[in-house]
């Protein structure tokens, strides 16, 4: 390029090129993505194509492949085994049954096995795939064999049968694959597989669905070691969202069969043949609105729904139990009767063994379920006049973590002239209050004598956990003891300016943020998007499931509490759309409903996101709440962990204190936390907890990890001890 002067148009000079020196070549064209995708994907691309190729040849494509003279050819089973038609086992895998489910091939077997190709690589795929399909069909016939002449009339139906399809292996690959998902989508997605065999095998009955049955069985135990390299090792423990997900959804699979029953009256299963009788729509409307409302109270972690779901399993195996007795009498004693078998009673004792495997996993869960109905939410000293804890806050606000106070997982003590309150938790005989209490100026010392009269007269040991020096103070008169647990981490906003060589990574998060195309939003998370509040949620657990322990709770909301719409919610969110890191404020009220401050609770950030992304959330936070006129936030006080004191000084809890947040810190990090939050510069407020006496420490240490780790079981607690 010749330079521009004096204003002039720039010109471009082309010399010819020499002839003893080629010309540059030209930048390779980028792979399309389609081609790419093939190449990552052999196995899968080639087992779809070769078989859609195949039916549009033969014709199977539109007309059942039953209906063709070489059927027996390639179809497997045990009749085609016993006549020594043993390649049927390679011919059958590029068929389907019917044209139909040709969509199956090219839809859920290039999805799943493309899945599974995808995480496990194409060798280890094919030798999968081709294995287990083989082994299950195999092991199939062996069953039909084995049984065909017993009188199971399931057996014998089946074993004359031949089938064709790739279906088994599919399911054993993605069975496999699912020991490289992290967690929670491993959890679900083994759950998926298991769900989908355990039902058609019980409830539909097809020779294909024992196959599917068998591929399962012998390949999910075994998913971590034929993963290989592949497999991560985390265990994927389901918390309290998790819980209430998938008791939701049994109640949902409950109304499943109920469906299955009307739509499907007369079906063949190993169970033996059901005879459903269909009931009138406007019963089945009635069921299966009764059971979408019991699952929405699962959802939602609701007491009564959880009650309501037990009970109605424990009915069932009890009914079972009984039925079971009566046809054991009457096995002994045949003059008495006999028992008609042929009505559904196999399929009957079935659906009460996964009413008790449901059972177990609620009553396993069933701190997940510790909401009570709104009329149950409040514990009144003799009066049911008072307004709800979030009203009495709003008119005398709070300290920063009075927000807390009032999540439904909290009991209410209030006051018996109904204007004040103190939120706990009950665990181990020990009434967990938490904060300070809520109240008229000058209140404190009353509430906290009913509440102390209140534990009285139910047999609990008072105690406070988080509060302030003034609640302190008034417990200190009453003869109590106090220790120090955290420090509240507070940034005062009408002075705040990030200037100077400390801030200087809050800086550079502010700066670097919008350069790689990240941008702030401080919105209320119940008006977003459903896609937008998809992405909070799987980031949140991710986040969690890669703990080794259960999701911790008291002092510590999630995405449940974030959806509140008084709670903001600052979010990274890049260029893309994508989701980079979100952080949740709640309200810190002063008197007459005035929002003083901002409290910090959820935080979580993306792996492989923007790598600033907390620094960037809470300073743009700052920015954004300083603008609103607020006039702190809190960054709040991480768990069990504060500034280190005298150690020579410590009392026994703070030393139990500093001992369980030692063992917690490889999996949850809470000092690691409260030494980032030192980069904002805040201004430390102790914060205490108060006891009556020294003789209900070990009761109070049982209840403070109940309190944050309420579903942890003892295998849990080794985890603990081990790190």
């Amino acid at each position: 390029m010749t330079p521009v002067e004096n204003g002039g148009t720039p010109t471009t000079s082309v010399s010819p090129v020499a002839p003893d020196r080629p010309a540059e070549p030209a930048a390779p064209r980028p792979t399309p993505t389609w081609l790419r995708l093939i190449k990552r994907l052999p196995f899968t691309t080639t087992y779809v194509v070769l078989t859609l190729v195949l039916a549009v040849v033969l014709g199977t494509l539109w007309t059942t492949i039953e209906d063709k003279s070489w059927y027996q050819d390639v179809a497997f089973g045990l009749p085609a085994f016993e006549d020594g038609r043993w390649l049927t086992l390679i011919w059958g895998m590029f068929f389907a049954l019917d044209p139909f489910f040709y969509v199956y091939v090219a839809g859920a077997f290039a999805l799943i096995t493309g899945f599974s190709e995808w995480r496990l690589g194409t060798a280890r795929t094919v030798v999968i795939c081709v294995l287990y399909q083989w082994g299950a069909v195999l092991i199939t016939a062996l069953v039909f064999l084995i049984f065909r002449n017993s009188g199971w009339e399931w057996v014998q139906a089946r074993a004359a049968e031949t089938d064709v399809g790739f279906s088994a292996g599919m399911l054993a690959a993605v069975s496999v694959a699912s020991a490289t998902v992290r967690p929670p989508w491993r959890l679900r997605l083994r759950l998926a597989i298991w769900g989908y065999v355990l039902f058609s095998v019980l409830f539909v009955g097809q020779m294909a669905d024992a196959e599917h049955f068998i591929a399962v069985v012998l390949s999910m135990p075994f998913s971590t070691r034929l993963a290989g390299p592949h497999a991560l090792r985390a265990r994927a423990l389901p918390t309290r969202h998790e819980l209430r997900l998938l008791a939701a959804i049994g109640v949902l699979v409950i109304a499943t069969l109920t469906l299955l029953a009307n739509l499907l009256p007369d079906r063949l299963t190993p169970l033996g043949p059901s005879q459903d009788t269909p009931e009138s729509w406007w019963v089945l409307i009635i069921e299966l609105a009764l059971f979408l409302f019991v699952a929405n109270g699962l959802r939602r972690g609701y007491r009564w729904a959880w009650w309501c779901t037990v009970v109605l399993c424990a009915l069932i195996v009890l009914l079972a139990l009984v039925v079971g007795l009566v046809a054991i009498l009457l096995a002994v004693d045949p003059s008495a009767g006999e028992l008609d078998v042929d009505g559904g009673l196999p399929e009957f004792f079935a659906q009460s063994l996964l009413y008790l495997i449901y059972m177990v996993m609620l009553i396993a869960g069933r701190g997940a379920f510790r909401v009570p109905r709104r009329s149950k939410r409040r514990l009144a000293s003799g009066t049911s006049h008072a307004d709800t804890a979030k009203d009495l806050l709003r008119r005398w606000g709070g300290d920063t973590i009075s927000w807390m106070t009032t999540w439904p997982e909290n009991r209410h003590m209030i006051t018996a002239d109904g204007q004040g309150y103190l939120a706990f938790r009950k665990h181990a005989g020990v009434a967990v209050a938490l904060g300070d209490p809520v109240g008229p100026p000058g209140s404190t010392a009353g509430i906290i004598d009913d509440f102390i009269a209140m534990c009285d007269k139910a047999a609990l040991v008072p105690y406070i956990f988080s509060c302030s020096r003034t609640t302190t103070e008034v417990t200190d008169g009453l003869g109590w003891s106090s220790a120090q647990v955290a420090e509240d981490n507070l940034i005062d906003l009408p002075t705040l300016e990030f200037k100077g060589k400390k801030w200087q990574d809050v800086r550079t998060a502010l700066n670097k943020a919008p350069k790689e195309g990240v941008s702030f939003r401080m919105v209320s998370l119940a008006d977003e998007p459903w896609s937008m509040v998809r992405q909070v949620e799987e980031l949140s657990q991710q986040w969690l499931g890669d703990k080794e322990l259960p999701e911790m709770g008291f002092t510590l909301g999630g995405v449940t509490e974030a959806l509140d719409r008084e709670v903001k919610v600052g979010l990274a969110v890049g260029a893309d759309g994508k989701l980079h890191g979100v952080t949740s404020w709640m309200p810190v009220y002063g008197p007459q409903g005035h929002v003083r401050g901002w409290t910090l609770d959820l935080m979580r950030r993306a792996d492989g996101g923007f790598r600033a992304t907390m620094e960037f959330l809470i300073a743009s936070s700052c920015q954004w709440f300083k603008q609103d006129g607020a006039e702190f936030v809190s960054l709040s006080g991480a768990p069990l962990a504060r500034s280190a004191g005298d150690a020579d000084g410590e009392t026994p809890v703070e030393k139990f204190l500093d001992t369980l947040g030692e063992q917690l810190e490889p999996v949850y990090g809470f000092r690691s936390l409260h030494a980032f939050k030192g980069k904002f510069q805040p201004r430390f407020s102790p914060m205490y907890m108060a006891f009556r006496d020294e003789g209900d420490l070990p009761r109070i240490g049982i209840a403070i990890t109940r309190a944050y780790l309420p579903t942890a079981g003892l295998r849990d607690m080794i985890s603990v001890v081990k790190h």
